[in-house]
Order: C-alpha cells, then sequence, then structure tokens
C-alpha cells in the first residue's frame, strides 16, 4: 500500500510534465505555422503586374518568364515578417550560391514607409528587389489576405503556390525543387 502511494504522485507528476510540454510545443508550432492556401490563382498565369523596386528599376512579373519567381509580401511592422526575415535571407543565399533550382526573391510592399522598409533590410540583410505596391493592386491582384504571405510562380508563369504565414528556407526550396522535377 505505501508503495503506491510513493508511484501515485510520481506518475501525477509526470503526467503534468508530458501536458505541458505538449501544450508549450503546439502553442510555438500555432504561432509560427505556415500552411499552403487556396486560390482561384494556382495553376493558373500570374496576374500582370508591373511596378518599381526600391532602386527605381521597373518591376513587370511578366519579364521573369523562364525563372522561378518568389514573391513575398511583407510589411515592416509585422512580428512573423520580422520573424520569417532571417529564413528569407538565408533562402536568398543559398540561391545566389548556386544552391536550388536558382529562384528570384522580390518583397512585395504596400502601406509602409518606405524608409523603415529600407531600415529593416539595412539592419537585417536582404540583398533581393524590394517591389512598392503603392495603391495595393499588386496585393489585391493576388489576394493577399494578410502578411507574410508568400507566393511561387514557375517559369512558365503560372502561379503554383501561395503561403500563408511565415515560411522556412527549407520550405521553399523543398517545394521548389518538387515543383520543379514535375517542370510546372
Amino acid at each position: 500500500m505505501s508503495e503506491r502511494r510513493r508511484i501515485g504522485p510520481l506518475v501525477a507528476g509526470a503526467s503534468a510534465v508530458v501536458i505541458v510540454f505538449m501544450v508549450t510545443i503546439f502553442a510555438v508550432a500555432a504561432g509560427r505555422s505556415t500552411e499552403t492556401a487556396d486560390s482561384p490563382l494556382l495553376g493558373r498565369p500570374a496576374p500582370s503586374i508591373t511596378s518599381t523596386t526600391y532602386d527605381d528599376a521597373t518591376f513587370d512579373l511578366s519579364r521573369r518568364r523562364g525563372s522561378w519567381v518568389v514573391l513575398n509580401f511583407f510589411n515592416s511592422t509585422c512580428v512573423p515578417c520580422k520573424r520569417e526575415h532571417p529564413e528569407l535571407v538565408k533562402f536568398h543565399e543559398a540561391q545566389s550560391s548556386g544552391g536550388g533550382v536558382d529562384a528570384e526573391l522580390f518583397t512585395i510592399v504596400n502601406d509602409d514607409d518606405e524608409s523603415a522598409v529600407r531600415k529593416f533590410f539595412a539592419d537585417n540583410g536582404g540583398g533581393w528587389p524590394i517591389v512598392r505596391d503603392e495603391n495595393s493592386e499588386i496585393s489585391v491582384a493576388f489576394g493577399v489576405a494578410k502578411v507574410p504571405e508568400t507566393w511561387i510562380v514557375s517559369p512558365t508563369g503560372l502561379v503554383v503556390e501561395r503561403f500563408a504565414g511565415e515560411v522556412t528556407a527549407e520550405l521553399l526550396s523543398t517545394v521548389l525543387e518538387m515543383f520543379d522535377r514535375g517542370a510546372t
């Protein structure tokens, strides 16, 4: 009988630790979840969009044909965007060094102060073009619900994937390699 009294609290304590651990894991995972999101654009030609970059170059998505294009919708005050940014830096560095399928990364910004975005990129890295979306035309054309949101456009100009939430360098590379093998 006394052995049961000693084991009972141990089992209860161990169960409590496991429950707290599982709740913590699920809470962290829920906060950083990335999910593919349905869109009527998937499998269809990407919207025709033109704008300018922060370097005052013309950005015309249709001229990107022949390349994989990753469009990341961003805001400098968005906490998930800030958490995601180091992953985009890793992805861009891998692409720039010849790793992966040679995708072009573009950040699309609307409803943000250009100087704040420039400062964020200067402080946190990111050597890829930043595209202005001054009238929200690009966001509307892609049906962006909230940032961060990432879209992948195939070399043939088809929209092949949409991610709602944060992405990782590994996720982007894996998905691009999968689609590249299928030659979408």
